[in-house]
């Protein structure tokens, strides 16, 4: 990906400039291996919007942030820890460039993370032969790329059961009107519950509308509604755990889309959420012009990768990719740090809070060998899900 190089000619430039300038030389004395120069835009404001698909610095949409400092809040504008960031879970960041590391993967400095479910409510079905749940009236299919939480979910989907209250991220298919789950938690103490989907059958004078099925009311709603809330738009809804005559009632409405600022350069991975014309649509929720790229194959619902650049609330796409369903479900995750816990008789070990699997046959190692997997041995572990979706069945162990 090539960047652009910003001239600091306006004071929220300036102001910009001197944020980042301020995380590289703290990020300088810190190592990690990064080169600068070639492409990644040494400096360049990032925006990064998918699923966290890897740990060590925070993994989304293919950049990996170094997340130390960044400002972690959730979809409500709760300020969180860094800590509770998993797999799985659906973010934007917002940072600064730095370069690309000895393998050429972009790597920038995170000043903001926002992550966000799309689903908080009580399961109502599970259809386990077709891998799919039911919650807030809401069909929820479950894949190989499902991280199901190994605390409160630890047998995965199979410790389901219905009445369970959880929380879902998800990518939303506005075709089919299903979610695709990214993760899964079980919840308790649960005081509000939560939706994210496409508003329809809007009636401003009742102020009603509704998602999927399920009827929403903003009647006793007082405060501001999101700019451009018609049928069509993305919404995000904190909901009262009681329903009002057959309708939700609404505690806090938003669009739920986190947008890059201009200037910015742009990793979209998601599905296209909405369509204007065979070049303008959107991704999450997130305007794209991609009047520039081979556009085949892109219809609503369709999983896209998007690089490019914001430009007037647009992205204005410089490559396009189009994933299908088995790509999609190919999702490789990777984490990188300190072992912890390790187990020889499990052949297992613990990174940033994910046990990882491995085995003589199925796994590589390059530069070491099992018997180095100590605490505090600094290793790269690549891999996909286990079947339960709740470990990392490593295919590759680099010693580092």
């Amino acid at each position: 990906m090539t960047y652009r190089t910003t001239t600091p000619d306006h004071p929220s430039h300036w102001r910009r400039w001197l944020r980042t300038t301020a995380f590289l030389f703290v990020l300088g004395g810190c190592g990690g291996g990064v080169e600068t120069g070639g492409t990644g835009g040494t400096g360049n404001a990032v925006f990064s919007s998918g699923t966290i698909t890897g740990f060590g610095s925070i993994v989304v949409g293919g950049v990996h942030f170094d997340d130390r400092r960044a400002v972690v809040t959730d979809a409500d504008d709760s300020v969180r820890s860094r800590d509770e960031l998993r797999l799985g879970m659906t973010a934007e960041v917002r940072g600064a460039a730095i370069g690309n590391d000895a393998a050429g993967t972009p790597v920038s400095v995170a000043t903001s993370i926002v992550f966000g479910s799309d689903l908080l409510g009580p399961l109502t079905a599970i259809d386990r032969a077709a891998n799919r749940l039911v919650v807030l009236g809401q069909t929820i299919d479950i894949g190989a790329i499902t991280v199901f939480d190994d605390v409160s979910l630890g047998a995965g989907p199979a410790a389901l059961a219905v009445g369970d209250v959880i929380e879902v991220y998800a990518l939303f298919d506005a075709a089919t009107g299903r979610y695709g789950a990214t993760r899964v938690e079980r919840k308790s103490g649960v005081t509000a519950f939560a939706l994210r989907g496409s508003v329809s059958r809007l009636d401003s004078a009742a102020k009603t509308f509704d998602i999927g099925t399920e009827r929403i009311s903003y009647a006793t709603f007082a405060g501001a509604l999101p700019a451009g809330l018609a049928n069509g738009a993305p919404v995000r809804v904190r909901l009262r755990t009681a329903q009002v005559a057959g309708a939700w009632v609404v505690s806090r409405i938003g669009d739920g889309v986190q947008r890059p600022l201009d200037g910015d350069e742009v990793r979209l991975d998601g599905r296209v959420s909405a369509v204007v014309s065979a070049t303008r649509f959107s991704v999450e929720g997130i305007a794209v012009d991609a009047g520039a790229v081979n556009t085949a194959g892109v219809s609503l619902g369709v999983r896209v990768e998007i690089e490019g650049a914001a430009s007037g609330g647009t992205v204005v796409a410089a490559k396009l990719k189009v994933k299908s369903e088995s790509e999609s479900q190919a999702q490789d995750f990777e984490l990188r740090g300190s072992v912890a816990s390790p187990n020889t008789a499990a052949s297992s070990f613990v990174v940033r809070g994910v046990t990882v699997t491995y085995s003589g046959s199925g796994t590589e190692f390059k530069n070491g060998t099992a018997v180095g997997l100590v605490n505090g041995a600094n290793i790269e572990a690549r891999g996909k899900l286990s079947a339960n979706g709740t470990q990392l069945a490593a295919a590759r162990i680099t010693f580092r």
